[in-house]
């Protein structure tokens, strides 16, 4: 077989359980703002919905809090009443129709809630903003360790409430399957609740669920048992980590004892990021370079011998298919690049050689652009037919 005929492999269709996403083409969780009381809006369905028809394989909605209080802010979107079931299930039928696996990433802001938008500096809600509607309200972590300077002193959960929390996790997944979602994802990274957990920067409890790293793992353990435990069993469970944290505190080598225990209770897939203990939640202790966290992608995929997602300022679809060709993750996600280009995947597609590329599109879409490719071929075959002749002459 020629190499022209050899398919990339960023275009090569990739079970997953009972799933086949037809590319490795993920689009990444992007916190939107949007929400109203926690539910999806129209926007939801047209943010979302531009990615499917785009090409991509896996389409994630944002981060999506397990409980009221587990929202950034009070327009973060949740999946804590049954109410939300619905307009979720409108935008999942949209996705698969188009030719996307529809995925959720569920998480509990924690100790980083009760705020503002990225574009309001991510400040602390006040007395002001419930003037406004916007009530501030207690945060909850696994210490009475403030954030930052500026931010609230959270209140400790107790062992009581932990299992309360544990139960919002279970709800929550049960919920986004009967939403329709075929992938759900733990967000247990970017300093969020789980993280908090994680962390002994954020985490000084003497109980069962602080001290040494099984201790503070063992939050994070119990939700991947509860989500596993109503999750559909045919379809998969991922989970992202900050691989480190900047600190020390948190290392690779403590990644990768986690994702052990999390492949151990059903976990199939990782997505391994950095940073956010402290400061902006995607904050990275390492130089922001295209695939700056594909390292730890690679590691955690050759010493877990798990999936993983390289995620990281890859833009570039030969990029993309180099890592994939190294057996450094199975998937790559893209997030701000999708916004910029929600038709990356079709363009990517193009540029690594695939013939039938606009196949990725609606036929809507795909009819009249092969239509433009052929009148450019016959204008160009032309135009070389007559220099070809003009040199003759």
């Amino acid at each position: 077989m020629s190499a022209e005929c050899i398919t990339p492999l960023l275009f090569t269709p990739i079970r997953l359980g009972s799933l086949t996403a037809r590319n490795r083409v993920v689009v990444s969780p992007m916190c939107q703002y949007a929400s109203e009381q926690g539910g999806p809006t129209d926007w939801h369905l047209v943010h979302l919905g531009q990615f499917a028809l785009g090409g991509a394989g896996i389409v994630f909605c944002e981060e999506t809090a397990v409980e009221e209080r587990g929202r950034k802010s009070h327009h973060c979107a949740g999946i804590y009443q049954d109410a939300h079931i619905a307009g979720y299930l409108r935008i999942n039928e949209f996705l698969r129709q188009h030719g996307a696996i529809p995925a959720i990433q569920i998480g509990h802001g924690g100790r980083k809630g009760s705020g503002c938008s990225p574009w309001e500096g991510y400040r602390a809600l006040t007395d002001e903003d419930a003037k406004h509607g916007n009530a501030p309200w207690q945060t909850v972590s696994a210490s009475a360790i403030s954030a930052g300077e500026k931010v609230p002193v959270p209140h400790a959960l107790t062992r009581e409430e932990i299992r309360e929390v544990v139960a919002h996790w279970r709800e929550a997944a049960a919920r986004a399957a009967q939403a329709g979602y075929d992938i759900i994802e733990i967000h247990a990274a970017h300093g969020y609740l789980i993280h908090q957990f994680l962390s002994p920067l954020a985490n000084r409890r003497d109980d069962a669920y602080g001290g040494d790293l099984q201790g503070r793992m063992r939050l994070c353990l119990e939700i991947v048992e509860a989500v596993r435990s109503v999750w559909p069993a045919d379809k998969p469970v991922f989970m992202r980590i900050s691989a480190v944290d900047g600190s020390g505190e948190w290392s690779m080598d403590d990644t990768v004892v986690l994702a052990r225990e999390a492949k151990a209770r059903g976990v199939a897939v990782i997505t391994a990021s950095s940073g956010g203990i402290a400061g902006p939640g995607t904050a990275a202790p390492v130089p922001r370079v295209p695939g700056y966290h594909v390292p730890y992608a690679d590691r955690v995929r050759r010493e877990v011998d798990l999936m993983t997602i390289a995620v990281g300022l890859i833009t570039e679809p030969g990029h993309a298919e180099e890592i994939l060709q190294a057996g450094q993750a199975d998937f790559i996600a893209l997030a701000r690049e999708m916004l910029w280009n929600p038709h990356w995947p079709a363009h990517a597609a193009r540029d690594l050689g695939v013939k039938d590329y606009l196949d990725l599109l609606p036929l809507s879409y795909s009819w009249w652009l092969q239509r433009r490719e052929d009148i450019r071929r016959v204008t160009r075959d032309a135009h070389a037919a007559d220099m070809v002749a003009a040199r003759k002459a």
